[in-house]
């Protein structure tokens, strides 16, 4: 049965993509309850890292649910009420304000490989392979999505991927960039690295990750205002004068988020 989960543990939600007789394709249902999910994070300041994965270890995500695009998706007002799902949950993941990270093994095509764009980090296994078929299924990909492709790839390695909707295998895409890096217990890697950023200082990696997506959308007066005051209330912070101390008492520092 298609669904998605969510578990967390200490400061590190972990939401899974599950879907496994079907490669963990992405049903409708499946996209919404991915927005609620990533909605309802966004709302716990408890959660400090984000780990988006898929159900086992064959696919991370082979796409959208081919099955339902007869019923879904073949009618103006399907494909609006579709495309409206996908665009929310790929936006609270490239807006989700503290960083999300994509633990990525077998298979990640189409929409699998569009909501591993929208995370901030990507792992993936040896095994992993990455393929846009929109070229291949006479789909029409929209303006946010092939901006997020060539913020990350540049536009030379993203009419590649989208014009041959050729597969890319794991030493290619880490050579490219499209992931960080390859790791052969992708999912014990993805949740080491969330809890090292869930150690340091909250505010801090939210500022960085306000800023990093301020510069990936182009900056604007209010889009550096924005920077600037989490910038500012970083140094007002209890965190910053318990990062201080503990940098004086030569011990891990313990901080709170605010």
């Amino acid at each position: 049965m298609a669904d998605v989960t969510c578990l967390i543990e200490g400061h590190v939600a972990t939401i899974t993509l599950s879907n496994p007789d079907r490669y963990n394709a992405m049903s409708l249902l499946m996209w919404t309850k991915l927005g609620d999910a990533l909605e309802a994070l966004r709302s716990d300041s408890n959660v400090r890292v984000v780990v988006l994965r898929g159900d086992g270890d064959r696919a991370f995500v082979s796409g959208a649910d081919i099955s339902e695009f007869d019923t879904q998706r073949n009618t103006g007002a399907g494909v609006a009420t579709y495309e409206a799902a996908v665009a929310r949950a790929q936006g609270a993941l490239e807006q989700f304000p503290r960083p999300v990270i994509a633990a990525i093994s077998g298979i990640c095509y189409g929409g699998g490989l569009g909501l591993a764009l929208a995370c901030d980090m990507r792992y993936a296994a040896p095994s992993a392979k990455f393929r846009m078929p929109a070229a291949r299924l006479g789909l029409g990909y929209t303006l946010a999505g092939v901006h997020r492709m060539v913020a990350i790839l540049g536009t030379a390695r993203t009419a590649e991927l989208f014009y041959t909707a050729r597969v890319c295998d794991a030493n290619t895409a880490a050579q490219i960039g499209l992931v960080n890096e390859l790791q052969d217990d992708v999912f014990s890697h993805a949740a080491k690295v969330a809890a090292e950023i869930a150690a340091n200082a909250p505010m801090t990696v939210a500022a960085g990750k306000l800023a990093l997506n301020t510069l990936l959308e182009g900056v604007d007066d209010a889009g550096a205002a924005a920077v600037d005051a989490a910038v500012k209330a970083c140094f007002a912070s209890e965190d910053y004068a318990e990062g201080r101390k503990a940098f004086a008492e030569k011990r891990a520092p313990a901080f709170k988020g605010r």
